[in-house]
């Protein structure tokens, strides 16, 4: 065992079965040297990591496994991204994951870096059965308000999905429409589907604010995505309103001449 190198343990360790692993950590644990000790604790932490994705993964899948069980094949998961801000659209998705999903990981958006959203975001497209991302513009949203606009958005994306969704899981929302749903608070930690579409919607929304930022440089909407932060109120204060504001939000409303 102290023949090998520290990195030829490390790539046998990375190449075990999870049986030779366990026995090959046995073998390990007995090496007096410190970087293979180091070694060992890094690795440990890390298997540790991939065990709590894989029970996150597991149990996030509940409710769908629950709702395939009552007889429902097509579920859509669905959330939003967008309620809050000063400015820009509102942007909802639904998603239809198959039951062979390999979303290992997959959380709510706002618990994910933005490399990792990226990521999730082609592959939630790749796997889905069907997904649909919808918007809906400051000015509708200034006309029926934000949380209606919002309705709306998810609504377009139920009716846009290639196929026809039997049931619905939303984060704490419920659409007027004849398909059984379930709302769930935190939707987006505790169903896959929700979690999948919330990704889509948050960056989505994102690279839209990106665009944004480029029409309207001095407002940094790539860096807060129309959050009231207080950069964007002193470029609120400083330059006034613009096209890309909605107009009816506080304290939007004060900087209108």
């Amino acid at each position: 065992m102290q023949n090998q190198s520290i990195r030829e343990i490390k790539q046998q360790l990375a190449s075990a079965s999870t049986s030779e692993a366990r026995s090959y950590i046995q073998q390990l644990e007995e090496d007096p040297r410190k970087g293979v000790q180091s070694l060992l604790k890094q690795y440990k932490r890390e298997q540790e990591k991939k065990d709590e994705l894989l029970a996150m993964f597991e149990r996030m899948q509940e409710y769908e496994r629950e709702i395939t069980n009552q007889g429902f094949q097509c579920i859509a998961g669905l959330d939003e991204a967008g309620r809050g801000p000063l400015a820009g659209p509102v942007v909802a998705a639904a998603v239809i994951l198959p039951a062979d999903t390999t979303l290992v990981g997959l959380t709510d958006s706002k618990k994910l870096s933005k490399k990792k959203r990226e990521f999730y975001f082609d592959e939630i497209k790749r796997q889905a059965i069907a997904y649909s991302i919808q918007e809906v513009d400051v000015e509708l949203i200034d006309e029926i308000n934000i949380y209606q606009a919002t309705k709306r958005a998810m609504q377009l994306a139920v009716s846009d999905l290639s196929v026809q969704a039997d049931y619905l899981l939303l984060d704490a929302m419920n659409l007027p429409i004849e398909v059984e749903q379930t709302s769930l608070i935190k939707g987006d930690q505790k169903s896959l589907s929700i979690a999948a579409a919330s990704v889509l919607a948050k960056v989505w929304r994102d690279r839209l604010m990106e665009k944004l930022d480029q029409e309207y440089p001095q407002y940094g909407f790539a860096t807060h995505a129309g959050y009231g932060t207080a950069s964007h109120l002193q470029a609120l204060k400083n330059y006034g309103v613009t096209p890309a504001h909605r107009r009816t939000f506080q304290p939007v409303k004060d900087y209108i001449s």
